[in-house]
């Protein structure tokens, strides 16, 4: 689905907080900036000059987003901080100090001025987001779109579905989940009588339970077809959540056999005992549900471009953190991670 950058803050804080995708928009962007402590930084003036706006198109947007803009980079230097940055500016010899600083001492602008409005790279691109008039803006704006889909690909060869298996965190929660699922189908069988539908049907409780989609409505969601194995696309959070629930209604659902004489239940009254089990755990499954349920909606919108409707309330930005965890030099194909680890796994095996 089409990304709304001027209208959706979810969208632009998005596209900021992905750092990958930042550094190969400033390369290919071809507009350098100041370096100056650590970060590129751009005058009001030149801001102008690239957007082809009048000063007070940009002084409305800061006031209008200060928040936004104050945390995408844009800051009022003063004092010392003004001077060295002034004595940066004048220490550039390729660089025409005028397209920079206008000759007078109007506020904001002026190289005799006590303040000066000063921009990083992000916050120009922020900028660039919010211009509804300017057509540098727009085309800007579909170069972003184009940059971060372009990263993705060459990250992910061109398929984000399983994503989720670059992070570090994911081959240890899958191995854990892959246990206590042992535990989960191993009650189901000893403790319901047998019926064809018990595995799925409790499942999908679970999974309900979580995040409000059964198995098939996932499936759609993230268009796996009937070979695709749910798990595989899941975030290691999501993992260690469904693990929680398998292992503790297994023991629940052991419990209830116990003091019902050693009878098995029908698959009725095994969704009775779900149920019980759910109020139970209400309380104590409401905060990692509710991260769960972020952590999905937001990720899928950000990485995988897919929405879940039933979630629609969770999604909000995805933090730098995570697109470094995912996209960054650390993260890693399954097949790196595994190779990385062969020798623990073979230590496991010979146990």
């Amino acid at each position: 689905m089409q990304k709304d950058l001027t209208n959706s803050k979810i969208d632009r804080t998005n596209v900021l907080n992905n750092n990958s995708a930042i550094k190969e928009i400033y390369n290919q962007l071809g507009f350098e900036g100041i370096f100056f402590e650590g970060k590129f930084r751009y005058t009001l003036n030149q801001i102008v000059r690239f957007y082809d706006v009048d000063n007070r198109t940009i002084e409305r947007l800061l006031v209008e987003h200060a928040d936004e803009l104050s945390q995408s980079g844009f800051e009022i230097f003063k004092g010392l901080k003004l001077k060295s940055f002034k004595e940066t500016v004048n220490q550039l010899t390729d660089i025409n100090v005028g397209q920079l600083m206008q000759d007078d001492d109007t506020e904001l602008i002026g190289k005799r001025a006590a303040s000066l409005a000063v921009f990083t790279f992000k916050a120009l691109l922020n900028l660039g987001m919010l211009l509804q008039t300017s057509e540098r803006a727009k085309e800007v704006r579909s170069f972003i779109l184009n940059i971060v889909i372009d990263v993705l690909n060459k990250k992910l060869g061109g398929s984000t579905k399983y994503i989720n298996q670059r992070e570090e965190d994911f081959l240890p929660s899958a191995l854990r989940e892959f246990n206590y699922r042992k535990e989960f189908t191993n009650s189901i069988d000893f403790y319901i009588t047998e019926n064809k539908f018990k595995y799925g049907q409790l499942t999908d409780k679970i999974y309900k339970s979580i995040f409000k989609e059964n198995a098939k409505e996932y499936r759609k969601v993230l268009d796996l077809n009937s070979k695709e194995n749910v798990r595989s696309t899941m975030y290691s959070e999501i993992l260690d959540l469904i693990s929680s629930y398998e292992n503790g209604f297994a023991s629940f659902l052991k419990n209830r056999f116990e003091s019902n004489n050693g009878n098995k239940f029908t698959l009725s009254e095994a969704h009775e005992i779900f149920r019980d089990f759910e109020k139970l755990t209400d309380k104590l499954y409401e905060p990692l549900r509710e991260k769960a349920r972020g952590l999905m909606a937001s990720r899928d919108m950000a990485f995988r471009d897919s929405l879940h409707e039933k979630l629609e309330e969770y999604i909000s930005t995805v933090s730098i953190e995570d697109f470094d965890r995912f996209l960054g030099e650390q993260s890693k194909s399954l097949e790196d991670r595994l190779n990385e680890n062969m020798d623990v796994f073979k230590r496991l095996k010979d146990r």
